[in-house]
C-alpha cells in the first residue's frame, strides 16, 4: 500500500477537486477549496478529498468525500475522514445513500429520524425522494449525525 501526502488543499487544486467530485458523481454544490483536505499522488494530482461544509453557525456537514476510482481500496477515504473528524468539533452531520451508511457507522455516525434533522437536511431528503421517483435507484438518502 502506497502512502500519499494528506494535507489542506491549495487554491491551485480547486479545478482538480471539482473534477474529482464530478468524476465520482456526488453533489457538486458548495465546493470551496479552502475547506478541503486532499490526498495527492506522486505527480501532485488530487486523488482523494473531503470537506466540512458549514450550514449556518452551528451545523457542519462532513461532505464531498471522493476517491479517484483508480485509487480505491487503499484506505484513502478513511484517512480523509479521520483527519476531518479529528480537526472539527461535534456534532457533525452527513448525507449519503443507504448503501454507504455502514461505512460511516464505523466512524460513530448514526442515522437520525426526519423530525430530528435540521431543516436543510430535511429539505434535501425530500428532494432526493422526489427525484428518485424518476431515477428509481432504490436507494434512500440517509442523514447521519456524530455527537
Amino acid at each position: 500500500m502506497n502512502t500519499y501526502p494528506v494535507r489542506p488543499a491549495l487554491e491551485s487544486e480547486s479545478t482538480q477537486i471539482k473534477g474529482l467530485i464530478n468524476l465520482v458523481g456526488i453533489n457538486p454544490t458548495g465546493l470551496d477549496w479552502k475547506r478541503f483536505i486532499v490526498v495527492v499522488n506522486e505527480k501532485g494530482q488530487v486523488i482523494a478529498c473531503g470537506q466540512i461544509k458549514p450550514h449556518g453557525e452551528d451545523i457542519r456537514e462532513l461532505a464531498s468525500i471522493a476517491v479517484n476510482p483508480e485509487y480505491r481500496g487503499q484506505g484513502l477515504a478513511r484517512v480523509v475522514i479521520e483527519m476531518l473528524l479529528h480537526e472539527n468539533p461535534r456534532p457533525l452531520y452527513l448525507m449519503c445513500v443507504s448503501h454507504n451508511g455502514p461505512m460511516y457507522e464505523k466512524f460513530g455516525f448514526q442515522v437520525i429520524a426526519d423530525k430530528a434533522m435540521p431543516r436543510y437536511f430535511a429539505r434535501i431528503k425530500k428532494l432526493f425522494k422526489l427525484s428518485d421517483v424518476f431515477r428509481r435507484s432504490g436507494q434512500e438518502l440517509l442523514v447521519m449525525k456524530l455527537e
